[in-house]
């Protein structure tokens, strides 16, 4: 039966192939039938056609059935950030968060759902959820106290960081020239200072970038975390924020890098605290230097997930570049190595050969590496007790041991850059993937 309603529906589409309450239905019938994969195929003609939250919602429970949950949260969050409340998106983000085992995001969904209807109830989010409301009065205090020992004088510049000659161009036209060249700026009417993000997968250099900024500059270097800011009490929180701007503009030339600013600036729409949302607020007002000027501070932000991100701190004059950090090139992989194994006993090293078979290897994956065969090296030496120089195979047999790190990253970032890129702020990641828009 499902079959020839099936053939009906397509030969009634060959007839209307823009009819889309006609191909939706094809859609859901599949999707019953589990017949996923030609599910999943008509409804991302479907959503080429229309943004309808119906269909996001079908293609993420196609996903949600595929067990691929990363794509299927990707969809939903697009779908809530554009403002939908319907309970279905949000039930099944929540029940495709705990697949992810990501306990805190879905008892902050499960609340909202709650609140919009507190006679909700569902077997599999009660046994697994507990809803409580945070006692501030019950936490203990440990207020953090931020003084000047978050105040650098980098040693290194541009000069020590290899490749990733696109983004430090990018830096250099934001950054450095208007502080090289202030009276030019000031003449348009331009201040100095502002705004980068930089983000991409872990390990790929973007601290030590942001520290050869201040060195290039000859400026002060002031890193903070996510854990420099975060404090139980409230108001706590936005006068920590407060004392490292106010260090940082006291400081000028300065640049203010903050890592994990994903976690910090969450979308407020994901927030069902008030005191999350005004640290964002209070956020947002440091950036703008409403009652403070910025002029000279450079702020640099470093994040894995932009996507969590709150699209308000990319407005101009806050985060308004946006810069992908892939993973270092053959050029640069191959540098890093002659660089990490420099002080090391070894013999002739095809460092080129290394480089190809290290694609897609973070900086970090490349200690990695280096460490593995370093290992190796070792417990040879503890059998006979003679040191041997390290060899090109053992950096290759390290490589079998130690995958790249940042394909669970491009997995989940493909995911956004296909169905979650409407601005083509993902363009970077599909073009390093080598993917057609």
């Amino acid at each position: 039966m499902g079959n020839n309603m099936i053939d009906s529906l397509r030969e009634a589409l060959k007839h209307s192939p823009e009819n889309i309450p006609l191909r939706m239905l094809l859609a859901e019938t599949l999707s019953t039938l589990n017949q996923l994969e030609e599910a999943e195929l008509e409804f991302t003609l479907l959503l080429k056609i229309s943004k309808d939250v119906k269909i996001k919602l079908g293609l993420a429970q196609v996903f949600f059935k595929k067990e691929n949950y990363s794509a299927c949260n990707v969809i939903l969050e697009d779908a809530i950030q554009n403002g939908t409340q319907e309970l279905d998106i949000l039930v099944l983000y929540t029940k495709a968060l705990l697949k992810e085992n990501l306990i805190d995001k879905a008892t902050n969904v499960y609340r909202q759902i709650l609140a919009i209807n507190p006679n909700y109830t569902d077997e599999t989010l009660d046994s697994q959820l507990r809803v409580k409301e945070q006692d501030h009065n019950d936490e203990q205090d440990h207020t953090a106290e931020l003084d000047n020992r978050f105040l650098q004088k980098p040693t290194v510049n541009f000069s020590d960081v290899g490749g990733m000659e696109t983004v430090k161009k990018e830096i250099e036209l934001k950054i450095i020239k208007p502080l090289l060249h202030p009276e030019l700026y000031k003449m348009y009417g331009k201040k100095i200072g502002g705004g980068i993000l930089l983000y991409g997968p872990p390990g790929c250099g973007k601290t030590y970038l942001a520290k050869a900024t201040a060195g290039q500059v000859n400026a002060k270097f002031i890193s903070v975390g996510l854990n420099d800011i975060l404090d139980m009490w409230i108001g706590s929180s936005e006068k920590n924020l407060h004392e490292i701007f106010e260090l940082a503009r006291k400081n000028a030339p300065c640049v203010l890098f903050i890592d994990e600013i994903d976690a910090l600036g969450a979308s407020r729409s994901d927030m069902k605290q008030s005191s999350g949302r005004h640290l964002i607020n209070h956020f947002l007002q440091e950036l703008d230097g409403v009652n403070n000027s910025n002029d000279g501070v450079l702020i640099l932000g470093a994040t894995n997930m932009p996507w969590n991100l709150d699209a308000a701190f990319r407005r101009p004059g806050r985060f308004d570049r946006i810069i992908f950090v892939p993973p270092p090139d053959e050029i640069t992989r191959e540098s890093i190595l002659k660089l990490k194994l420099k002080n090391k006993p070894t013999s002739i090293i095809d460092y080129v050969g290394i480089a190809k078979k290290a694609e897609h290897y973070s900086g970090a994956d490349l200690d990695a590496i280096i460490d593995i065969a370093v290992e190796l090296k070792l417990e040879a030496a503890f059998l006979d007790g003679l040191p041997k120089p390290i060899e090109t195979k053992d950096l290759l047999l390290a490589i079998k041991k130690h995958k790249a790190s940042t394909q669970e990253w491009f997995s989940t970032a493909k995911n956004f850059a296909l169905f979650a890129n409407d601005t083509g702020l993902y363009d970077d990641i599909l073009s390093y993937l080598k993917i057609k828009k």
